[in-house]
């Protein structure tokens, strides 16, 4: 029987997702209309952020672009923000949206290095605690003096080489066998149940690794985008900045680590899952493999990628361009002295981030819904009616949990504005400032690891290609985030409390 039109065009909007999810956008998309008109544009704007952060949740049931696309483009329409107001906060984001254009792709380019060294510490270190802790604490490390995402770049390629490379083999292909990751129907039956294990040892290093670069990212002026511009406001170079941070920061990151080895050693959240024997086994005779098959010409494309990757972290510490820059500069050289000269394997690298970076630029338009209609307003004006010596500890809270609903860079550009206000108004003095200052930056970086929408590290780590072969979603990584969330937030609220 011949399919009606109606029918077609249903079966077209949104693709493969289910039809009950098809159902509730539309519902949205009808609803919002009605819901300006009768509660006015304050609440509606609210309601259209928690109906974005339902397209976030359901990342692997529909890739958010196209549904949180629709609810943007609709709060243009009904006058909820402007299309010159989602430009000037896409604008203001700009360095952000290079790093993810170039970066992402400069990592993808320094795989080869990548898989090579994490191969060699994921055989070497047999302890899963210690691989938890090393990765967390690298990853910690890195992020203070590069950004999350950049690290997150490489925790995603590493992720994704050391699966390919068990499914593949689990598909009872050879290595150099082109393979579809995504489709479990070719993996022998034997190797099914290791499988699931496999993904469940991934995801937690992966969520150890994510943690580890909120850790590091609170730490120093370049660890996040929100510390530079905090820092421009304070008037705070690198190291003034670490120090104002350190009562906070220390106390977080030894809190954070031990979370990660408690995890671990009692299994809690999701953790705790062993590298199956066999996996160990497929990896160990992968490294054998390629050390044995490995010509000089892949030799000197290690060396290269391994000159570009130091160049790249004293790039990036010392801040010698814009990240995204840095990014393009590691592009040209990780190609041009390792053949890659084509115009297909260069485009190759970008297909990961640049679905991310359209999906951030709608994130942007939902910012702007929040900044035209001034959603966080009554929370800023309800903490400066408090007795000063409260302030710090409310901001910290205001601040994280408004990042965990929004960009934590937006958050901390609207409250480091109302503060600096107050300020340069007289109202309140150079040193309150400060104290503010500490606990804005550290509200907007530690407790916002409890949702993926709360750091761009972690959205982009849900909405990553590895995302759905390691079945990380939405809702398991606001679980497995669960315990980092209480014991970091609660340990940044008693430091800015007890120690600020």
């Amino acid at each position: 029987m011949q399919q009606s039109l109606p029918s077609a065009f249903v079966d077209n909007f949104l693709g493969n997702s289910p039809v009950w999810y098809k159902w509730t956008i539309i519902g949205f998309l009808v609803a919002n209309p009605f819901l300006l008109m009768v509660f006015g544009p304050f609440v509606t704007g609210w309601i259209l952020i928690l109906e974005f952060i339902f397209t976030l949740a359901m990342a692997l049931k529909c890739y958010p672009l196209q549904p949180g696309g629709l609810l943007a483009i609709q709060g243009v329409i009904i006058g909820l923000t402007t299309a010159e107001s989602v430009y000037e906060e896409t604008l203001h984001n700009f360095p952000v949206i290079l790093l993810l254009m170039f970066m992402v792709a400069g990592i993808f380019f320094l795989k080869d290095l990548l898989l090579f060294t994490f191969t060699k510490l994921l055989i070497g270190v047999r302890s899963k605690m210690l691989l938890s802790f090393l990765f967390s604490a690298m990853a910690a490390f890195l992020s203070a003096f590069l950004d999350a995402l950049t690290v997150t770049a490489v925790i995603i390629s590493v992720a994704a080489g050391f699966y390919s490379i068990y499914h593949k083999v689990a598909s009872g292909k050879h290595y150099d066998t082109s393979h579809d990751h995504a489709d479990d129907g070719q993996v022998d039956e034997y190797h099914r149940e290791d499988l699931l294990q496999f993904r469940a040892f991934l995801r937690s290093l992966m969520m150890h690794a994510a943690v580890g670069t909120a850790l590091g990212g609170v730490t120093t002026l370049v660890g996040e985008p929100q510390n530079l511009l905090i820092a421009k406001e304070a008037g705070w170079e690198f190291g003034e900045f670490f120090f104002r941070m350190l009562p906070i920061t220390a106390p977080v990151l030894v809190v954070g680590l031990l979370t990660c080895v408690l995890l671990e050693k009692f299994k809690w959240f999701s953790y705790g899952t062993e590298l199956p024997e066999s996996v160990r086994h497929i990896l160990e005779e992968y490294d054998v493999y390629m050390a044995e098959r490995r010509t000089k010409k892949q030799t000197a494309t290690l060396v290269v990628q391994a000159l570009t990757a130091i160049f790249l972290v004293i790039a990036l510490a010392f801040h010698l361009a814009e990240v995204g820059i840095i990014g393009l500069t590691v592009i040209v050289l990780a190609t041009a002295f390792t053949g890659i000269t084509s115009e297909h394997q260069i485009g190759h690298a970008f297909e990961e981030a640049l679905p991310f970076t359209a999906l951030l630029v709608v994130f942007f338009g939902i910012v702007s819904v929040i900044h035209s209609q001034h959603l966080f307003d009554p929370v800023i004006q309800f903490v400066f009616s408090l007795e000063l010596e409260s302030q710090a500890p409310v901001f910290y809270l205001a601040n994280g949990l408004l990042s965990m609903i929004s960009d934590n860079v937006f958050v901390a550009t609207v409250y480091i504005s109302e503060v600096k206000d107050a300020l340069v108004a007289g109202e309140i003095s150079r040193e309150h400032f400060e104290h503010l200052a500490v606990a804005i930056n550290t509200g907007t970086n530690i407790p916002s690891v409890a949702t993926p929408n709360g750091q761009a590290a972690f959205l982009f780590l849900l909405t990553s290609a590895v995302a759905p072969l390691l079945r990380l979603s939405y809702g398991r990584m606001v679980w497995m985030a669960l315990p980092y969330t209480l014991t970091m937030s609660v340990t940044g609220l008693l430091a800015v409390i007890y120690l600020l």
